[in-house]
Protein backbone atom coordinates (compact mmCIF):
# COMPACT_ATOMS: atom_id res chain seq x y z
CA UNK A 1 0.00 0.00 0.00
CA UNK A 2 0.97 3.06 -0.73
CA UNK A 3 -0.09 6.95 -0.20
CA UNK A 4 -1.21 7.15 -4.42
CA UNK A 5 -3.37 4.66 -3.90
CA UNK A 6 -5.64 5.82 -1.21
CA UNK A 7 -8.97 7.03 -2.04
CA UNK A 8 -11.13 8.82 0.33
CA UNK A 9 -14.41 7.46 1.39
CA UNK A 10 -17.44 8.10 -0.17
CA UNK A 11 -19.56 11.25 0.56
CA UNK A 12 -16.07 12.73 1.76
CA UNK A 13 -14.87 14.90 -1.37
CA UNK A 14 -17.35 17.74 -2.90
CA UNK A 15 -17.54 18.64 -6.41
CA UNK A 16 -16.01 22.21 -7.05
CA UNK A 17 -18.53 25.47 -7.36
CA UNK A 18 -17.78 26.36 -10.83
CA UNK A 19 -19.43 30.03 -11.53
CA UNK A 20 -20.04 31.59 -14.80
CA UNK A 21 -20.44 28.82 -16.97
CA UNK A 22 -23.73 29.66 -17.95
CA UNK A 23 -27.30 29.38 -17.04
CA UNK A 24 -27.47 25.95 -17.21
CA UNK A 25 -25.13 25.24 -14.64
CA UNK A 26 -27.25 27.23 -11.72
CA UNK A 27 -24.38 29.72 -11.48
CA UNK A 28 -24.47 31.28 -14.62
CA UNK A 29 -25.66 34.86 -15.14
CA UNK A 30 -24.34 37.12 -12.14
CA UNK A 31 -22.05 34.22 -10.66
CA UNK A 32 -23.78 34.15 -7.54
CA UNK A 33 -23.26 38.16 -6.76
CA UNK A 34 -26.58 39.18 -6.92
CA UNK A 35 -27.08 42.24 -8.93
CA UNK A 36 -24.99 45.19 -8.86
CA UNK A 37 -23.60 46.96 -6.24
CA UNK A 38 -20.41 46.83 -4.64
CA UNK A 39 -19.83 43.46 -3.13
CA UNK A 40 -20.83 42.67 -7.27
CA UNK A 41 -17.78 44.21 -8.49
CA UNK A 42 -14.00 42.90 -8.87
CA UNK A 43 -11.76 43.82 -6.01
CA UNK A 44 -15.53 44.75 -4.14
CA UNK A 45 -14.60 43.98 -0.47
CA UNK A 46 -15.27 46.03 2.43
CA UNK A 47 -12.93 46.59 5.74
CA UNK A 48 -13.66 44.48 8.58
CA UNK A 49 -15.91 46.94 11.09
CA UNK A 50 -17.54 48.86 8.22
CA UNK A 51 -21.32 49.42 8.66
CA UNK A 52 -21.60 50.99 5.32
CA UNK A 53 -20.94 54.47 6.88
CA UNK A 54 -22.73 54.23 9.86
CA UNK A 55 -21.00 54.61 13.26
CA UNK A 56 -19.22 51.50 13.32
CA UNK A 57 -19.99 49.51 16.78
CA UNK A 58 -16.02 49.83 18.11
CA UNK A 59 -16.96 53.54 18.10
CA UNK A 60 -20.51 53.60 19.11
CA UNK A 61 -19.40 51.69 22.46
CA UNK A 62 -18.02 53.65 25.50
CA UNK A 63 -14.73 53.35 26.74
CA UNK A 64 -13.98 53.34 30.28
CA UNK A 65 -10.52 53.11 32.18
CA UNK A 66 -7.11 52.97 31.20
CA UNK A 67 -5.58 50.17 29.15
CA UNK A 68 -1.87 49.86 29.59
CA UNK A 69 -0.17 48.07 26.73
CA UNK A 70 3.10 47.58 28.71
CA UNK A 71 1.44 45.57 31.30
CA UNK A 72 3.41 42.47 32.45
CA UNK A 73 1.24 39.20 33.76
CA UNK A 74 2.53 36.90 36.43
CA UNK A 75 1.84 33.21 35.94
CA UNK A 76 1.00 32.40 39.93
CA UNK A 77 2.93 29.80 41.57
CA UNK A 78 1.80 28.55 44.82
CA UNK A 79 3.78 27.06 47.83
CA UNK A 80 1.31 24.21 48.07
CA UNK A 81 2.02 23.02 44.36
CA UNK A 82 5.74 23.03 44.92
CA UNK A 83 5.14 20.70 48.10
CA UNK A 84 3.26 18.48 45.75
CA UNK A 85 5.96 17.90 42.96
CA UNK A 86 9.34 18.70 44.91
CA UNK A 87 11.15 16.99 47.56
CA UNK A 88 13.80 18.06 49.96
CA UNK A 89 17.24 20.09 48.96
CA UNK A 90 15.46 20.55 45.19
CA UNK A 91 16.84 23.37 43.05
CA UNK A 92 13.42 25.07 41.60
CA UNK A 93 13.88 27.41 38.78
CA UNK A 94 12.17 27.95 35.78
CA UNK A 95 13.20 25.16 33.97
CA UNK A 96 11.74 22.56 36.81
CA UNK A 97 8.54 24.22 36.56
CA UNK A 98 8.09 23.81 33.05
CA UNK A 99 9.55 19.94 33.23
CA UNK A 100 6.85 19.13 36.32
CA UNK A 101 4.23 20.33 34.38
CA UNK A 102 3.34 23.46 36.89
CA UNK A 103 3.76 26.03 34.47
CA UNK A 104 2.65 25.36 30.54
CA UNK A 105 5.66 27.56 28.93
CA UNK A 106 9.21 28.88 29.39
CA UNK A 107 9.84 32.27 29.36
CA UNK A 108 6.93 33.45 31.66
CA UNK A 109 6.94 35.27 34.37
CA UNK A 110 6.53 33.47 37.52
CA UNK A 111 5.35 35.13 40.78
CA UNK A 112 5.56 32.35 44.03
CA UNK A 113 2.73 33.34 45.98
CA UNK A 114 2.36 31.89 50.18
CA UNK A 115 -0.70 30.06 49.78
CA UNK A 116 0.55 26.64 51.48
CA UNK A 117 3.02 25.41 54.34
CA UNK A 118 6.64 23.97 53.23
CA UNK A 119 8.40 21.85 55.93
CA UNK A 120 11.33 21.21 53.99
CA UNK A 121 14.56 23.62 52.39
CA UNK A 122 14.28 23.91 48.97
CA UNK A 123 16.24 26.42 46.22
CA UNK A 124 14.15 29.04 44.69
CA UNK A 125 15.45 31.39 41.61
CA UNK A 126 12.68 32.84 39.97
CA UNK A 127 11.55 36.54 38.83
CA UNK A 128 9.45 37.19 41.85
CA UNK A 129 8.06 36.16 45.07
CA UNK A 130 6.23 37.66 47.60
CA UNK A 131 7.30 38.51 50.68
CA UNK A 132 5.42 35.85 52.75
CA UNK A 133 6.37 33.22 50.74
CA UNK A 134 9.82 34.25 50.94
CA UNK A 135 9.36 34.17 54.68
CA UNK A 136 7.94 30.86 54.38
CA UNK A 137 10.89 29.34 52.69
CA UNK A 138 13.87 30.62 54.96
CA UNK A 139 11.69 29.52 58.10
CA UNK A 140 12.15 25.91 56.25
CA UNK A 141 15.90 26.29 55.91
CA UNK A 142 15.65 26.97 52.22
CA UNK A 143 16.89 30.37 49.87
CA UNK A 144 15.69 32.25 47.71
CA UNK A 145 17.35 33.61 44.74
CA UNK A 146 15.40 36.60 42.41
CA UNK A 147 16.56 36.07 39.06
CA UNK A 148 16.02 39.10 36.48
Amino acid sequence: MNLGSLNAPAGATKKRKRVGRGNASGHGGTSGKGHKGQKARSGGKVRVGFEGGQMPMSRRLPKRGFRNPFREQYIAVNILDLCRKFSKGAVIDEAALVQNGIVKKEGSNIKILAKGEIDFPVTLKVTKISQAAKNKITAAGGSVEEVI
